[in-house]
C-alpha cells in the first residue's frame, strides 16, 4: 500500500512554478527544484514524473489562474463592461511595471522558450491565448450592447488587437520600459477603439 504524501502538493507546485518562472525550463535543473522545494528527487519524480511533466503541471495550473482571473476581471453587466474593459488594460499596464524582477507573464515566457518545439507547451499557450481572446470578445460585446464601445466592429478583431497590446505590454515591461511608457501604451489602445461619445 502507498504511503500517504507527507508534503502540501499546491506548495510545491507553487515552489516548482517559481523556479522555472526564475529561470526558465532550460536554465533549471530539478536538482534547483528539489533543493527550493525540500523534496528529494525520488519524492519529486514519484509525485510529479520528470522534469517536464512537472513545467507542463505547472504551466497548466499557471493559464488556470490567468485566464480565471481575467474572467472574473472581465465578467458582469453590460453597462459597466467598457469600464471592465478599461480597468483591464490598465492592470495589465501596472501590474507589469510593479514587476521590479522583470519576470514577466510566465505564458509569454513559456511560449517564447517552448513552445516551438514542445507540442503539449505550444498547445497549453494556444488554449490560454484563446481563452483570453474569448473573454475579451465577451467584454467588448457586452459594452457594444451597452452603447459604449460602437456597433459595427468585429469583437473579435478589436479583442485580437487588446490581447496583442496587453501581451506586448508584458514584454515591453520585461525589456525595461517605464511605468510612464507602459501607461501611454494602455492608454493609447484603449483611444483607438470605437467608444461612443
Amino acid at each position: 500500500m502507498a504511503r500517504p504524501r507527507s508534503f502540501d502538493e499546491r506548495a510545491v507546485l507553487r515552489t516548482a512554478r517559481d523556479q522555472f518562472w526564475s529561470t526558465g525550463y532550460a536554465g533549471t535543473k530539478i536538482d534547483d527544484i528539489a533543493a527550493a522545494t525540500g523534496l528529494g528527487k525520488g519524492s519529486l519524480y514519484g509525485a510529479f514524473g520528470d522534469k517536464h511533466a512537472l513545467y507542463v503541471r505547472v504551466f497548466d495550473d499557471y493559464c488556470t489562474e490567468a485566464t480565471e482571473a481575467t474572467r472574473r476581471a472581465l465578467e458582469g453587466p453590460d453597462e459597466s463592461a467598457y469600464q471592465r474593459l478599461r480597468d483591464h488594460v490598465i492592470a495589465i499596464a501596472e501590474d507589469t511595471a510593479a514587476d521590479t524582477d522583470r519576470r514577466g507573464c510566465l505564458i509569454a515566457k513559456t511560449t517564447a522558450e517552448c513552445a516551438q518545439h514542445d507540442e503539449a507547451i505550444a498547445a497549453r499557450s494556444q488554449r490560454a491565448f484563446r481563452d483570453l481572446h474569448d473573454q475579451l470578445t465577451g467584454c467588448i460585446a457586452a459594452a457594444q450592447r451597452a452603447g459604449d464601445v460602437a456597433g459595427g466592429h468585429d469583437p473579435a478583431a478589436l479583442a485580437n488587437l487588446l490581447l496583442a497590446v496587453n501581451r506586448g505590454i508584458e514584454a515591453l515591461g520585461k525589456g525595461g520600459s517605464s511605468p510612464a511608457e507602459l501607461h501611454a501604451i494602455a492608454e493609447t489602445a484603449l483611444a483607438v477603439l470605437p467608444v461612443n461619445a
